[in-house]
């Protein structure tokens, strides 16, 4: 042990440092807390030596058994309450009894199951520090007698201390405590045994076998990246290893409980938890405000809670912590009357504490990324424009949770000819920066475009811009602009992937063209570009480097098996082509990269008795535009000479765009589409949660609460095929109603 001499003003300069009475100084201070422990059978002990600046007090040495030799804090300031530092300031005995049970006591601060006892260590000329005593038991023996005998044990500890500090021993305390195990400190009580924790004949070995939960619970928790990894944590390394049968873990949000995950406990358990206030009155909300809460039995509960609902199980109540914040609740249920030791309630303490700094850490990464995502999603198209001789779809898949949000994005762009524009890309990294700059850049391109430049051009002026930006960060590109008269795609790569091909045939090819540089290169290339012969019924496939992950280590060939993949259901609805392509990649918890792509088919030019389009756009929450909407199917559907399927048009329609205008809190677009056997209406807004058909509840609450979603089976009912798929920052609700007539092309 290093450092400053603890010595009063009056002493005179340090003398050379004795490292023999350094030596002979740490003897006498294991010693004394050695025979301490062991005369009043106490949990732990430790000796506490002042710092050199005066601050405060360091622990030097603990002795005792787990888990209590992690109850004691490692340094105490001045001023403070703790007894250690009351009886080195004071120079008198200071005991801190563990308080009883009290109802609405939301200012005890002491977690741990202990009474604390501490006696000053000094002398006339020196004052050393203090020597303290967890005990099982507020008295530990008769009170008056045992603070006697630890007043002159450490006035004896500090005599015998202070001729080797004048010959030069070093007594001051370093970063870290020297733990001393004395295992045959075991809490006198019978319920630690009949707990199953360790065995009788092996000391120490319920202490240890405890904090070996501890440690399990650490590292799962170390792994955690959402609320549902720490809820599942919990579940299988607290209330298992306890023998619990019911865990409720539940958060704190403006000043209401919430729960975040339970298992075991019936739902109505968990829903009078679930939106709780959480100022007092409740066991839960009690136990939030810092003092754990057990209860022997479930009479024990009601006696204590007679409003609480009768669940017939012991319970103990474990305020989650992340530093000295609260932040919620862990609840915990036991079939059998349950005696909760106190080596028990300090491990089950311990472990609350990990679970609410680990609750909290995901929380706020959750938060950030959510803001992040919600970032992204804005500077992506809300909706993508359609001709009727290309229909477009687009996706975007997130890495794994914990990622960071990356800078993948894509864009549709119709001009004028018959012409529209297919844009991909990726900014490096998974960070903000990589979001704002993949905004910039979208922006560019989308500028470029609308004068009319070819896909060289744009790369060029593109990439200009990018690398007189104040960012390090550097983009792929691929532009492909598809002229419906040639039936060509005029494709431009900066350092990006080709698109994939997939004529009607089924065979699947890869456009021909060398790629650039990245773009934000300087000084900027000139981008080659080339042209692609595309036959009606062809499925174009632009994608970033995620999608083929998993699939191939090159990319391309990656991406063309995905393509290929499709089968037959390539000659089905673009959505569900869109879909089997997500189905078939690996799931989010194995992507290690986003991923995006456009897939597009190609029907052909100089469509005019097939293909049409119509669309209609109704203001945000203007709900008068419903009747609009009818009348818009109905012209619509007269103008195309299919009357007959009108009436099931504008009841779709009619709930469609109800439920968009109510929930989405958006710009609502309508889309009917003619098929070669069907209509397609699609219904778009900017709430990327998808609607779901509500069944019928035995429940009358919930009935209510899904009413708005009643009215999606009747849509169903109507429908050959009915479907949601992500579409820009929101979704698109699609479905296709049977034309009666036979297929035209």
């Amino acid at each position: 042990m290093s450092g400053a001499i603890g010595e009063t003003s009056q002493a005179s300069s340090p003398m050379p440092a004795d490292w023999a009475s350094s030596a002979a100084a740490h003897e006498l201070l294991c010693a004394a807390l050695t025979e301490v422990v062991r005369t009043f059978k106490a949990a732990m002990g430790a000796v506490y030596l002042a710092e050199p600046d005066g601050d405060g007090l360091r622990a030097a040495m603990i002795a005792g058994t787990p888990p209590a030799i992690f109850a004691l804090p490692e340094r105490v300031a001045f001023p403070s309450t703790y007894a250690s530092a009351r009886a080195f300031l004071t120079a008198q005995v200071a005991v801190i009894d563990q308080p009883q049970p009290s109802l609405h006591d939301h200012n005890y601060a002491g977690l741990f199951p202990y009474s604390v006892v501490s006696a000053p260590v000094v002398t006339a000329g020196h004052r050393f520090g203090a020597l303290t005593l967890l005990t099982y038991s507020p008295t530990g023996g008769p009170a008056a007698e045992r603070n006697r005998w630890l007043r002159n044990r450490a006035a004896r500890l500090a005599k015998d201390l202070a001729p080797l500090v004048e010959e030069g021993a070093i007594l001051a305390p370093e970063t870290s405590p020297v733990l001393i195990p004395l295992f045959h400190a075991q809490a006198p009580t019978a319920a630690t045994q009949s707990t199953g924790w360790g065995l009788p004949c092996a000391p120490g070995s319920a202490g240890t076998t405890l904090m070996y939960q501890v440690r399990k619970l650490a590292d799962a928790l170390n792994r955690a990246l959402s609320a549902d990894d720490v809820f599942r944590a919990a579940q299988l390394h607290l209330m298992v290893p306890f023998g619990g049968c019911e865990i409720i873990l539940s958060a704190l949000e403006d000043g209401r409980l919430w729960v975040v995950g339970y298992s075991g406990a019936p739902p109505e358990t968990a829903r009078h938890i679930h939106g709780s206030t959480a100022t007092g009155g409740t066991p839960a909300a009690d136990a939030l405000h810092g003092r754990p809460l057990f209860f022997r039995d479930h009479r024990a509960q009601q006696t204590a809670y007679p409003g609480e609902p009768d669940s017939n199980r012991a319970w103990a109540y474990l305020p989650l912590r992340g530093g000295n914040t609260r932040v919620g609740v862990c609840s915990l249920g036991f079939e059998d009357p349950r005696a909760f030791a106190a080596d028990e309630q300090t491990t089950l303490m311990m472990m609350a504490d990990q679970v609410g700094a680990a609750l909290e850490r995901v929380r706020l990464s959750e938060s950030e990324h959510a803001c992040a995502d919600r970032l992204h999603a804005r500077l992506l198209p809300r909706i993508l424009p359609e001709l009727p001789e290309v229909s477009v779809v687009a996706r975007y898949l997130h890495a794994t949770p914990g990622a960071g949000t990356g800078g993948d994005w894509y864009d549709v762009l119709s001009l004028p000819n018959d012409r529209i524009v297919l844009v991909i890309g990726d900014v490096e990294g998974h960070s903000v920066e990589s979001s704002i700059v993949m905004g910039e850049v979208r922006t560019a391109v989308l500028a470029y475009a609308s004068e009319g430049l070819g896909p060289s051009a744009i790369m060029g002026h593109v990439g200009k811009l990018l690398s007189e930006l104040d960012t390090n960060l550097l983009a792929t590109c691929c532009i492909a602009i598809l002229d419906a008269d040639s039936a060509t795609a005029r494709v431009c790569l900066a350092g990006h992937p080709p698109p994939v091909v997939r004529g009607p045939n089924g065979r699947t090819s890869t456009v021909d063209i060398r790629p650039g540089p990245p773009l934000g290169i300087w000084p900027p290339p000139v981008y080659e570009y080339g042209d692609a012969e595309i036959e009606p019924g062809s499925l174009l496939l632009l994608y970033t480097n995620g999608l083929a992950e998993g699939w191939n280590s090159d990319v391309v060939s990656g991406a063309r098996q995905l393509l290929a993949s499709l089968g037959e259901s390539a000659d089905h609805g673009l959505e569900s082509c869109a879909d089997t392509l997500v189905a078939a990649l690996p799931d989010r918890d194995r992507r290690r990269d986003d991923a995006a792509f456009l897939l597009a088919r190609y029907e052909g030019a100089g469509l005019t008795s097939h293909g049409r389009i119509n669309r209609m756009e109704i203001q945000r929450r203007d709900l008068r535009d419903v009747r609009a909407a009818r009348k818009f199917v109905r012209n619509t559907l007269m103008e195309w000479d299919l009357n007959a399927i009108s009436d099931d048009l504008e009841l779709i329609v009619t709930e469609l765009a109800t439920n968009a205008l109510v929930h989405a809190d958006s710009d609502v677009e309508l889309r009917l589409r003619e098929g070669s056997d069907h209509i397609r209406l699609e219904v778009k807004d900017a709430d990327p949660t998808p609607p779901v058909p509500a069944l019928v509840c035995a429940i009358p609450e919930e009935n209510e609460q899904a009413e708005h979603g009643r009215g999606l089976l009747i849509v169903d009912a109507l429908t050959s095929a009915f479907g949601t798929s992500p579409s820009g920052r929101g979704k698109t609700v699609w479905l296709e109603v049977p034309t009666g007539l036979p297929a035209r092309w």
